[in-house]
């Protein structure tokens, strides 16, 4: 055999093998870009939810892949500051160049988020937002999972009702999700007939309650409802008790559903009752298995928030496995018209992303555990009424 031949077949071989070794390279991952509050006011809440996310993208890769590629979620903390937020957005889409958008904890800071997605027509799947306000621009982009933040205490209302409450007190910070929750609230307490004998807001870095809770024993509410957060409800509550105010029922958002208020309070959380958009034994897809794997992955129970990060994860995969493609155009349509079941429940959404099919649930502190109580039909244990 002549030394060209020789030559030639090493060159076919060597290609053979060059293109072996690229076959069997992997596709990159789709990079899925995410801020979240690490740090700042929102910080507990902040890491259950990039908990969630990342829960779902592990689960995701495990069983198989997105288009045929790993996910990979890259993240920022926001400092729970939605300026901070809206420029990481930016770094995100323009410098990172990543694939797919969750949205931020918390409604301000979707709100500033969602206006950076919206500039670059880059769908955003909200995973923890319930202010209406975001869904008012005309924005074409963001897309809701949880439920509106004006129904949010539409059950505890109700309950009052038929005990014979009449007496609403309404406290609020002026978070634009709480704001929303008690301007839901006041409406739905006109609409049953209820006196709303206390309107007052304070700041969400407010530390000292002392006087808002004398304020509160002083209106002589039957019902109080608060449009919290966690710090702003331990310390409300803790106000309360100190003051000796005892409305029969004090329903409160955020705070209630998270360990730590338990943790804070101690005897003191007893029959506090939390509004909340998940909880494991509310009869949703999964609730059980999810809670159980994420109790084993990081040594806790599941809050609200990482289900809220788990689900935006479920809602993201599915608009763009309808879509078929990491086309934008296809996955915001996709997002826009489909139905489906997430961890959280029910999505579907309106013509402006927002939700409309969404229910919320109503938990309890008892003897130290956080229970059901409504709807009734769901429920681990009756209410315990009244408060004290």
């Amino acid at each position: 055999m002549n030394s060209r031949r020789i030559g030639s077949l090493i060159l076919f071989f060597c290609a053979l093998l060059s293109a072996g070794q690229l076959a069997a390279e992997p596709a990159p991952p789709i990079r899925v870009g995410v801020t979240i509050s690490l740090s700042g006011e929102f910080a507990v809440l902040g890491r259950d939810e990039l908990q969630g996310m990342q829960m779902w993208a592990d689960d995701l890769n495990r069983r198989g892949a997105l288009l045929g590629r790993k996910v990979e979620i890259v993240h920022y903390d926001d400092e729970s500051d939605p300026d901070k937020s809206a420029e990481l957005y930016e770094r995100l889409i323009t410098t990172d160049k990543v694939d797919l958008l969750l949205g931020p904890y918390g409604s301000d800071i979707t709100y500033a988020a969602s206006a950076v997605a919206e500039r670059h027509q880059f769908p955003m799947v909200a995973t923890g937002a319930a202010a209406s306000k975001i869904w008012s621009r005309g924005f074409r982009n963001i897309f809701q999972i949880d439920a509106p933040a004006a129904r949010y205490m539409d059950l505890p209302l109700a309950f009052a009702k038929e005990k014979g409450l009449t007496r609403v007190a309404l406290v609020h910070s002026d978070a634009e999700f709480a704001r929303e929750v008690t301007a839901g609230a006041r409406g739905k307490a006109e609409e049953l007939g209820m006196q709303v004998v206390l309107d007052a807001e304070y700041p969400l870095s407010q530390q000292q309650f002392g006087q808002l809770a004398r304020t509160i024993g002083e209106a002589d509410p039957q019902l109080l409802i608060g449009g919290t957060y966690l710090d702003d409800s331990i310390g409300l509550v803790r106000a309360l008790a100190k003051a000796g105010v005892e409305p029969q029922i004090v329903a409160l958002t955020v705070g209630p559903a998270q360990r730590a208020f338990g943790e804070a309070l101690g005897e003191d959380a007893n029959n506090v009752i939390g509004v909340l958009a998940w909880m494991r034994s509310g009869f949703l897809p999964l609730a059980y298995d999810f809670s159980y794997r994420y109790k084993a992955k990081y040594g806790g129970n599941a809050a609200v928030h990482a289900a809220y990060g788990y689900a935006g994860g479920q809602v993201l995969e599915a608009g763009v496995r309808l879509a078929g493609s990491l086309d934008k155009d296809a996955i915001r349509d996709q997002l826009r018209t489909m139905t489906f079941r997430s961890i959280l429940g029910r999505y579907r959404v309106d013509d402006s992303g927002a939700q409309i099919d969404k229910n919320t649930y109503v938990m309890q502190w008892q003897t130290g555990f956080r229970l059901l109580i409504l709807p009734e039909q769901l429920r681990d244990a009756p209410a315990v009424f009244p408060f004290r």
